[in-house]
C-alpha cells in the first residue's frame, strides 16, 4: 500500500472510529436518560460520517420519546434517505406519525416496513393499530391475525384482536382473544377488563363480575373498570354495589362521564346534590371530549328532570342526542335502504319456508318484538316468571345469523333458511337453562319476523305495542349502549323510524300466515291480570300465578328498563312525555 493509500485507510478508520466511539456514548448516554447529551453524542458521530444512518434512527427515538414528534420524523426520514430499506425505521416513522394523527402517512409506513421486512411481526401490530384507528375493522383483524401468526405468545395483538371482534360484534372471538392475552400475560389487567366487559354482554354474569374483580386487584386504581363492575353489578341487581362502584369509579377519576351518567339512573337528586354539582363543573370544563360531554348531557339531563326542572332537561337531551348522533355519524338514509331491502326480498324467504312436520322443536322459542322503550322488557319479565320458560334477554342470534339473508346480501335457498334456524337454535341451547320454553325479547327482531315466520314455523311471536308519543319520547331520552339504534337522537329520525316500523309491521300482518300476537301495553298495565291470563293462554302454557309478580322475577335485566322492572307494575309512564311538550314545537301531536 502506497502512502496516500494508507493516509485514506488511516482518515477511514479514524472516522469509523470516532462515529463508532460517539454512537457508543450515545447509547450509553440514553440509558442513563440523559436525552439532550445523548442527541449531541449522536450528533456527533454524523459529523463524523453524514452517511452514519444508525445516529439519524437513534436520534429519532429520542425525539420520539420526548414527545418532539415532527424533529423525529425528520430525522427517520434522514435515516430512509441514506439506507431506502431500512424496516425499523419505517416502522418508527409509522408511530411517530400516527402519533401525529397523520394515519394515512402511517400506515403506508408501516406497509413498506412490512415490505422490506414480510416478518416483522411489530409492524404487523401497528399496521392493525392504524386500520382500527382509520375504521378499517377487517383489514385490523388480518394484521393482527399476521402479528400473532409471526409471533404467537404476543399478548397485545391478542388483546387488540379482542377488541377488534367485539367492535365487529363477535363475541365469542373476542373472548378467546382476552382469554389468549391473558394466558400470556396473567397481570394484563386492561384484558381482564374487556373480558369481563364481552362476558357481560354474552350474559355471563358471574364471570363477567369475576373478570373485572381481577382487573381492579391487578389495578385498583382504574376508573373504567370499577364502571365496568357498577354496570354488571346493576344488571345483576345488586343496586347498592353496583352504586358504590361507580362512585369509586368518580373518585378515582371526577371526569369518568360514564360513570356520571350510569350513576343518575340509580338516584333521585335534590340541588345539593355533590355528584350533581360535579357533573356541572364537568359540563362547564371546555376541554372535555365529544364523548365526555354527550355522557354528561344525559346525566344532567335525567338531574334535571329529578329537579323539576324540564325545560332545562330538555336543553341537556338536545345537546346530547345531537353529540350522540354526531358520533356515530347516523344518516336515516341507512335504515331507509334497510326497510325496503327486507321487504322486497321477503317473497324469496317465504318460498323457502321450513315444513313444520320435518323440525325438532327444541328448544322453543318466544319472540317478543317492537320498538326499543315499547314494553318488551316488561313483558320477558311476566313470561319469564312462569316455572317452564327461561327469559334469555336481548339475543343478538337472529340478526347475526339471519340478517344478510333477510336483507338479500347472502345466498337464500332452503338450505341457508334451515342452518339459520340450526345456528339460532344451537346457541338458544346454550342459555336455556334446562327449559325448553325460552323468550327472546330483542325488541328490534321486528325487522326479520319474516325469516323468522319461515324458519320457527313452531315459534310464538309477541308484538308489544304503547303508545306512538310515549315510544317516541322514551327512544329520544335513552342513551342506548348498542351504536346500532342511532335513529333516536333526532326527533325527526325517531319519528321517521317509527313509520317505517308501524309500516312495517303492518306488512307483516298482511304478508304472514303466522298469527303475531298483539299485546297493547297500556291495557296491559291497566288491566294486569286479564292481559297476562290472556297472553300465557296464547302461549300454550299452563297458568302460574308467579306471571302476575314479575317484579319478584329476579333474573338479571341487561337493558335500559332493569331499573323500572324490579317494581310493581304501575301506570302513567306513558304520558310523561308531556312535561317535554312546550319544548317539542308539536313534534309528537297527532300521535296515539
Amino acid at each position: 500500500m502506497n502512502r496516500k493509500s494508507r493516509r485514506i485507510q488511516e482518515k477511514a478508520d479514524k472516522k469509523n472510529g470516532d462515529r463508532h466511539h460517539f454512537a457508543s456514548l450515545g447509547i450509553h448516554l440514553s440509558q442513563l436518560g440523559d436525552t439532550k447529551k445523548a442527541i449531541r453524542a449522536f450528533k456527533s458521530a454524523l459529523k463524523a460520517d453524514p452517511k452514519f444512518y444508525p445516529a439519524h434512527y437513534n436520534i429519532g427515538v429520542l425525539y420520539q420519546g420526548s414527545g418532539k414528534f415532527n424533529d423525529a420524523v425528520a430525522s427517520y426520514q434522514h435515516a430512509l434517505k441514506i439506507k431506502p430499506d431500512y424496516a425499523e425505521a419505517y416502522n418508527n416513522l409509522g408511530i411517530t406519525l400516527q402519533a401525529l394523527g397523520r394515519l394515512d402517512e402511517g400506515e403506508a409506513s408501516f406497509t413498506q416496513a412490512i415490505a422490506f421486512k414480510p416478518d416483522y411481526a411489530e409492524a404487523h401490530y401497528n399496521l392493525g393499530v392504524t386500520h382500527h384507528e382509520l375504521g378499517k375493522l377487517e383489514d385490523s383483524q388480518a394484521s393482527y391475525t399476521q402479528a400473532i401468526a409471526l409471533n404467537p405468545d404476543y399478548a397485545e395483538a391478542h388483546y387488540n384482536l379482542g377488541n377488534t371482534h367485539k367492535e365487529l360484534g363477535r363475541l365469542e372471538e373476542a373472548e378467546a382473544s382476552y382469554t389468549q392475552a391473558i394466558a400470556f400475560k396473567p397481570d394484563f389487567s386492561e384484558a381482564h377488563t374487556n373480558l369481563g366487559n364481552t362476558l357481560k354482554e354474552l350474559f355471563r354474569l358471574d364471570e363477567a363480575e369475576a373478570s373485572l374483580t381481577q382487573a381492579i386487584a391487578l389495578n385498583p386504581n382504574c376508573a373504567e373498570t370499577h364502571r365496568s363492575l357498577g354496570v354488571t353489578l346493576q344488571v345483576m341487581g345488586r343496586l347498592n354495589e353496583a352504586e358504590a362502584s361507580l362512585m369509586q369509579a368518580i373518585a378515582l377519576n371526577p371526569e369518568c362521564a360514564k360513570a356520571h351518567r350510569s350513576l343518575t339512573l340509580m338516584k333521585t337528586y335534590d340541588a345539593q346534590d355533590e355528584q350533581y354539582s360535579k357533573m356541572v363543573e364537568l359540563y362547564l370544563d371546555k376541554n372535555i371530549s365529544e364523548e365526555q360531554r354527550c355522557h354528561i348531557n344525559f346525566g344532567l339531563a335525567k338531574a334535571c328532570e329529578d329537579l323539576g326542572d324540564f325545560e332545562k332537561a330538555f336543553a341537556h337531551y338536545s345537546e346530547g342526542n345531537m353529540l350522540r348522533k354526531k358520533i356515530l355519524k347516523y344518516n336515516i338514509n341507512q335504515d331507509v335502504e334497510l326497510f325496503k331491502k327486507i321487504k322486497s326480498n321477503h317473497s324469496r324467504i317465504i318460498s323457502n319456508s321450513l315444513e313444520p312436520d320435518k323440525l325438532f322443536k327444541d328448544p322453543k322459542p318466544i319472540f317478543i318484538v317492537g320498538m326499543p322503550r315499547s314494553g318488551t322488557t316488561l313483558v320477558e319479565q311476566i313470561i319469564s316468571s312462569h316455572s317452564k320458560v327461561t327469559g334469555a334477554g336481548e339475543l343478538s342470534f337472529a340478526p347475526k345469523f339471519g340478517a344478510a339473508i333477510a336483507k338479500g346480501s347472502s345466498e337464500l335457498n332452503y338450505e341457508a333458511v334451515q342452518n339459520f334456524r340450526a345456528r339460532y337454535l344451537t346457541k338458544l341451547m346454550s342459555v336455556s337453562k334446562g327449559n325448553s320454553i325460552v323468550t327472546d325479547k330483542m325488541p328490534q327482531n321486528f325487522l326479520y319476523l319474516g325469516l323468522i315466520a319461515s324458519a320457527f314455523p313452531e315459534a310464538k311471536i309477541v308484538h308489544v305495542k304503547r303508545n306512538s308519543a310515549a315510544v317516541c319520547w322514551s327512544n329520544y331520552k335513552q342513551y342506548f349502549f348498542s351504536k346500532y339504534i342511532g335513529y333516536c337522537y333526532a326527533i325527526d329520525d325517531v319519528l321517521s323510524y317509527y313509520k317505517m316500523y308501524e309500516n312495517l309491521m303492518e306488512f307483516w300482518e298482511n304478508s304472514l300466515s303466522k298469527i303475531i300476537y298483539n299485546l297493547d301495553y297500556e291495557r296491559l298495565i291497566a288491566n294486569q291480570e286479564s292481559e297476562t291470563r290472556q297472553l300465557i293462554n296464547y302461549l300454550g302454557l299452563d297458568w302460574d300465578e308467579k306471571c302476575l309478580s314479575p317484579q319478584d322475577n329476579m333474573r338479571s335485566v341487561e337493558t335500559a328498563s332493569n331499573l323500572q322492572v324490579r317494581k310493581k307494575v304501575y301506570q302513567g309512564s306513558s304520558q310523561e312525555w308531556k312535561r317535554y311538550e312546550p319544548f317539542l314545537n308539536g313534534r309528537l301531536d297527532g300521535l296515539k
